[in-house]
């Protein structure tokens, strides 16, 4: 009999997933749903063309003749309502029932709102998807003023999309620094200067208490717990996703801040897989359970669930994720899991290039590159390898790393 895999989510997890089970089961059903009203597009991108940099066309992936060139069943406007594992079915909000072999649910997430007043007040933006971006850049070409919360690497595109539209900016930080569980703040006074240069403000000890809005709920201020207020025609919004997981309700699909899967993209229920933001996987590298919610590191989930939807449990997830921002006159990269660690180095080389390199037990397993990007295959290669190097830290610390200078008794 023909194999029917069904994908719930056509991000590039569930992209990645149709484009592997479609090569490597030319014969089989496959069939992608998605609640968006078009086929898979650039996320990365999304920023560029919120900064008025690009038009739309380049950020689309796929346009629906991708998906019928390969005989891949793709239904936009699609809600999945209901999971049945024993009778191996889903049902959609039509009441279209569809059965399935193997099922991949690559969901994602929902921005989360700020639990704060007036959170929902027009004008205040989100930034996830593609019709986000198009409201955003209305709303940078229309307004001179916004305040941006958020202190993470979403809330900075935030911020260099109103640098880019010559919006005035202030950027409400409930801390010291930006993103200031993976940097100190000398690496993070870097950035803060980038801001500053194009004209948004960092404002640290602040947040939002509630927002301001006018007679017809359009947002015009926020006020922090301090009690000051900050004017604005538009804000935005970037503190997590909340992962979309309701579809999962009664299915016995074990969750912990999100879908646990193994190193194969398995869940605890058969013939279920997960794969790309939603997902709390086992991190082979890390030997623990780990979250990674960047574009490689969903794209990859998403062809070794594909791969092993097919083949059983043949290839495991090994990754080390990258995130890069290019906003600023110098790049910035991280690498691995930056935010966990039990020691770090870190050394500064100039007023825009700073390296951080975390560590645990001995191992590299994350770390944030400014300026200087040339250490990344080095650092990445270490953690592959699993090799115990924090004792030679100076070593990595260099301005060009030089592997062969790690003592050798040190590979594990």
């Amino acid at each position: 009999m023909t194999e029917s895999y069904v994908i719930i989510g056509d991000g590039i997890a569930g992209s990645s997933a149709a484009e592997t089970l479609r090569e490597e089961a030319p014969d089989a059903e496959v069939t992608v749903i998605t609640d968006e009203g078009e086929a898979l597009y650039n996320r990365i991108l999304i920023k560029e063309f919120a900064k008025g940099k690009l038009p739309e066309a380049p950020i689309s992936i796929h346009d629906e003749s991708w998906y019928d060139e390969r005989d891949i069943d793709l239904r936009l406007n699609t809600h999945v309502k209901n999971i049945d594992p024993d009778g191996h079915e889903i049902t959609t909000h039509e009441d279209e029932t569809l059965e399935y072999d193997k099922l991949l649910v690559a969901t994602g997430g929902t921005p989360t709102q700020l639990p704060v007043g007036n959170s929902d007040a027009e004008g205040i933006h989100h930034f996830w998807t593609f019709q986000d971006a198009r409201r955003i850049r209305e709303s940078a070409d229309a307004g001179e003023n916004a305040v941006i919360v958020g202190a993470g690497l979403l809330g900075i595109d935030l911020a260099a999309i109103c640098g880019a539209q010559g919006v005035s900016a202030k950027y409400l930080m409930r801390g010291n620094a930006w993103w200031r569980y993976a940097l100190s703040e000398e690496g993070a006074e870097i950035m803060h200067e980038a801001m500053r240069d194009v004209g948004v403000e960092p404002v640290f000890g602040s947040g939002v208490d509630h927002f301001e809005v006018d007679d017809d709920g359009h947002v015009t201020g926020a006020v922090d717990p301090n009690g000051e207020q900050y004017d604005c025609d538009w804000a935005g919004v970037a503190i997590g996703l909340n992962f979309n997981t309701e579809i999962l309700q009664g299915t016995g699909v074990k969750q912990d801040d999100g879908v646990v899967v193994d190193q194969y993209m398995q869940s605890s229920v058969d013939d279920i897989y997960a794969a790309g933001d939603l997902t709390r996987f086992y991190d082979t590298i890390l030997g623990e359970y780990a979250q990674n919610g960047s574009w490689g590191s969903a794209r990859e989930q998403g062809s070794i669930a594909g791969h092993n939807m097919v083949h059983g449990e043949e290839k495991e997830f090994r990754w080390v994720s990258s995130y890069s921002i290019t906003h600023f006159d110098f790049p910035f990269l991280s690498f691995g899991h930056p935010t966990i660690g039990d020691e770090e180095a870190e050394r500064k080389y100039s007023d825009t290039e700073w390296r951080r390199i975390a560590f645990k037990d001995g191992k590299v397993v994350g770390g944030v590159l400014i300026g200087d990007l040339s250490a990344q295959s080095a650092l990445k290669k270490l953690m592959r390898e699993e090799r115990v190097v924090a004792d030679q830290a100076e070593v990595l610390l260099e301005k060009q790393i030089d592997l062969d200078d790690l003592a050798a008794t040190q590979e594990q």
